[in-house]
């Protein structure tokens, strides 16, 4: 991707952080009609390999897992915090008009190298991971123990694992950082009023007084 020297996140433990927050992602794959997408909840061991592990499952019946051959190169991109900005935040737009609309975001593209595994230990070892992160904000969370075994037994058949070991991970977050610092807070403040609290909030982080 286009990566601006002023955009580019170098931190491995930034880019990880808006993976885990984003855990929707988008997996790109060439096949032999051309390129296709697939978005798909993923979880990251970070203690596995130099940049990390991607795991995620899908259901038997998706082809991905038959399509793509197994070490093949794949992309997947998770998206972070994202919004308009609108020049009129801009208070130096009242006293030159030198200002056009914009986009900030927060991205990462995740390389790596893809490994089918159909495997029911290691299946039920991802449904369980990204169940205990996604129910721990619940008041009584689910767990794999409340469904019937059998049941169980049949779902988890039903899916097919995948594990994406990362080679490459780029970072690009977007937050107005070369613009002066009256203009960037004139625009956090624009987030904040629509009720763009997150990217204001990662805006504020990035700050960096002018020189």
């Amino acid at each position: 991707m286009y990566l601006p020297s002023q955009f580019v996140e170098p931190r491995i433990e930034e880019l990880h952080r808006i993976v885990r927050e984003n855990s929707l992602g988008m997996m790109v794959r060439n096949t032999g009609t051309g390129m296709e997408a697939d978005h798909l909840p993923f979880l990251l061991d970070a203690d596995q390999g130099e940049h990390g592990t991607l795991i995620a499952h899908v259901a038997r019946n998706n082809p991905v897992w038959r399509e793509i051959e197994d070490g093949a190169k794949v992309l997947v991109v998770f998206r972070g915090v994202q919004g308009y900005i609108s020049p009129n935040w801009y208070p130096g737009k009242q006293e030159t008009h030198r200002f056009v609309p914009t986009w900030n975001y927060e991205v990462v593209h995740a390389h790596g190298t893809i490994h089918i595994r159909d495997d029911e230990k290691f299946v039920r070892g991802v449904v369980a991971r990204l169940t205990r992160k996604h129910e721990a904000d619940q008041t009584v969370p689910w767990k794999m123990g409340d469904a019937p075994a059998d049941y169980l037994a049949m779902q988890l058949g039903n899916i097919v694992g995948l594990e994406i070991r990362l080679t490459r991970l780029e970072g690009k977050r977007k937050l107005n950082q070369h613009h002066r610092t009256e203009d960037r807070e004139g625009a956090i403040r624009g987030l904040e009023s629509v009720g763009k609290t997150g990217l204001a909030q990662a805006m504020r982080d990035t700050a960096k007084p002018d020189a």
